[in-house]
Order: C-alpha cells, then structure tokens, then sequence
C-alpha cells in the first residue's frame, strides 16, 4: 500500500493566472496578438462610498434655524367662522359649497393650514367677506369703486 501512495500526478492548469489576467501588460499583450479583452469599471470598487459624509450635509447639520411654514392667521380664521356662521353654515356645508374637505375648513378656521390663495378665493366668495390684503374681513364688493 505504501507504493501506490507514490503515484505521480498530473495537474493542468490554463496558461497564466487570474492576477497575471488582469496586469496591464497582460491586456496590452493579448490586445496585440487580436485576442478578444473585455473590460469593465466598477463603480466605488474597493470603498465604501455610500456612507461618504459630503459638505452639503456637514452644513445641514450645522443649520441652527428652525424652518416652518406659514399658517393662515387666527384673525383669518375668525373672519371665516363668522362669517359661515352669519350665512347659516356648518364647516360641513361651507365645505360642500367650496367642494372641499370639512377637515380643510377646520384647519383654515384653527389657524393650522397653510394658506392656499385657491382655496381662500372659494372661501371668500362663499362667505361674501375678503380674507387676503390689508382689508380682511370686509365685504367682497367694498373695494374701492372704478368709474
């Protein structure tokens, strides 16, 4: 048993190895003898791109300002709640009227929404009062006459 143990043994192998594959001079050769090299960049090969802190984000998070957006003014809200409440509306029908949501005339009426001239044009006209410019509150046809 010891003799078979002695046995030779014959390896093949392709010519040239993985690494040898990949040198330049390795390319340029098999470029020059017409063999066909397919080459392919890897995108952050080798780096762990993804979590790069950029400048951009070191400035936001030096940022101290606390950025919000504007709501619609209590007074606002007052003018439209009294203003439904004259013509006989519940939020629900001034809603209807204005084909809105009532939670859209809960928030303008509590000084929660953020304005939106659309919405507060359908509103004026509904409740016959301005709710936009220096004259809020007052009725829609006292602005100033044209002759």
């Amino acid at each position: 048993m010891a003799e078979s143990d002695w046995d030779t043994v014959t390896v093949l192998r392709k010519k040239g190895s993985a690494a040898q594959s990949k040198s330049k001079q390795a390319i340029i050769s098999a470029q020059r003898k017409g063999e066909e090299v397919e080459t392919s960049k890897k995108w952050a090969a080798g780096q762990n791109k993804q979590h790069v802190i950029t400048k951009n984000t070191a400035k936001l998070d030096r940022e101290t300002e606390e950025l919000s957006h504007q709501r619609v003014p209590l007074e606002v809200g007052k003018v439209i709640q009294l203003g439904r409440q004259s013509k006989g509306l519940t939020q629900k029908d001034l809603a209807t009227k204005i084909n809105e949501k009532p939670q859209i005339i809960a928030e303008y009426e509590s000084g929660k929404a953020i304005p939106n001239n659309q919405v507060m044009g359908k509103i004026e006209r509904a409740i016959g009062l301005k709710l936009r410019g220096k004259d809020i509150g007052q009725p829609l046809d006292a602005g100033p006459k044209k002759k």
